[in-house]
């Protein structure tokens, strides 16, 4: 279809008229809810009635990115998510892996643990496009320490692309698809999670230590979903876990001492608060979840009993299926299966919630904790500057922040910023 000028301000004063009203209702809806209860809205749920003009809109899009006008385009369009839920199947991809590296700089890959990845650079608004051969990204938790996997060879540096501290070849676990890579503080073990197992990789070892088998010979041809693991920031514990099996707590060299048992259904995701002073796990049921936060002061001695309330530990959310979060030092930022990002202290106040769409799949944060990058499953990576204030009256949440941008990344298409 070719557009004319007065049919471009005609989509133009729909889209913007239909996405205000669009977001005012949600935010309402969800205002009324959370403040009066969920059972006592009456009303019906809003509806984002902007699908027949996404089409249009992309090839706006489109132009904006080759004429370099990117920034007027934003103003006139501001994004969404809903209307291109459509492209989700034939052009959606994961963007996981965020690891930030400095100033207004990070890391990512794109595509699942057994997808072909593509691994890039974003520095301020510029894609740098890595090696081909990369499969995995990791930073530790401390000191700033960076692994990467790319040819059955994980390679750990201080600094990115700084000083090599170890190289390990694969052997165990070659050639199997990578979740997550955690490399220790010291550059000289990795964590390595899989849907084959998670590992602790040192120079003279692929330990399994998840799940735990009964077997002589240590062979396993089976696998685990919802695998999920972290390190504690001072790398004292580790805690792994998976749809299957409760998150266990372990020490440094994967023994266990403690275990924390599912509040919801299934155990999908575990991180350490920034002090290391709470440990956080999540189980979730379909798309539903709940989160709790336990002390870390007896780790050594916690055995929280599945379904049952208890005082040994602290509902930090009780709606979210948590994907991915960050630790700040005042919060948590979560990711949800919803397209959510949720701040939650360790008591369980809700600071701020902010919608950006689809599932989200990876999250990293600059180290002043003032941008944040997001990735989702539709192929967005978003960069927010926190606290900044609303951009445009699109916005869903009571998080006021600024997106500077966001990346679409899709399926056989030329990389967009809008």
């Amino acid at each position: 279809m070719k557009f004319t000028e007065k049919n471009i301000e005609a989509i133009k004063k729909e889209w913007n008229t239909l996405g205000s009203k669009y977001a005012s209702d949600v935010n309402e809806m969800v205002n009324f809810g959370e403040t009066n209860g969920w059972e006592n809205w009456e009303g019906k749920e809003p509806e984002d009635k902007r699908s027949h003009l996404a089409d249009a809109v992309y090839q706006f899009l489109k132009a904006a990115n080759q004429n370099d006008t990117v920034a007027e385009f934003r103003t006139n369009f501001p994004p969404a998510h809903i209307p291109f839920i459509k492209y989700l199947d034939k052009k959606g991809q994961s963007i996981v892996q965020l690891n930030f590296i400095d100033e207004q700089k990070i890391v990512f890959l794109v595509g699942t643990a057994y997808q072909k990845r593509q691994a890039y650079i974003l520095k301020d608004n510029v894609t740098i496009k890595l090696d081909t051969s990369i499969d995995a990204v990791g930073k530790s938790k401390q000191r700033n320490v960076f692994a990467m996997a790319s040819n059955n060879t994980i390679v750990t540096t201080q600094g990115w692309e700084g000083d090599i501290i170890a190289i390990f070849n694969l052997d165990k676990t070659k050639n199997i698809g990578i979740t997550e890579l955690i490399p220790f503080n010291d550059g000289l073990k990795i964590l390595l999670v899989s849907s084959d197992g998670i590992y602790i990789i040192s120079n003279d070892a692929e330990h399994m230590i998840h799940p735990v088998l009964d077997l002589e010979d240590d062979e396993w041809d089976s696998s685990i979903d919802m695998e999920n693991a972290t390190l504690s920031n001072d790398n004292n514990y580790i805690v792994v876990g998976d749809q299957c099996y409760d998150h266990r707590i372990l020490d440094a060299n994967g023994t266990q001492i403690g275990d924390i048992g599912p509040q919801s259904s299934y155990p999908d995701f575990c991180l350490f608060s920034k002090n290391d002073d709470q440990l956080i796990t999540n189980s979730c049921h379909f798309y539903n979840g709940v989160t709790i936060g336990v002390d870390t002061s007896n780790l050594k001695d916690i055995s929280i009993t599945a379904y049952e309330e208890s005082e040994d530990y602290t509902t930090i959310d009780d709606g979210m299926r948590v994907y991915c979060g960050v630790a700040t030092s005042k919060y948590y930022i979560l990711g949800d299966v919803y397209g959510y990002i949720k701040a939650v202290d360790a008591k369980g106040n809700c600071i701020w919630k902010y919608f950006l769409g689809s599932t989200i799949t990876g999250i990293t944060i600059s180290d002043n904790e003032k941008t944040l990058w997001v990735g989702s499953a539709l192929g967005m990576l978003h960069k927010l500057q926190l606290d900044k204030g609303f951009r445009d009256t699109h916005t869903i949440g009571t998080g006021k922040h600024y997106e500077e941008f966001r990346l679409v990344l899709w399926k056989d298409e030329p990389i967009m910023r809008w």
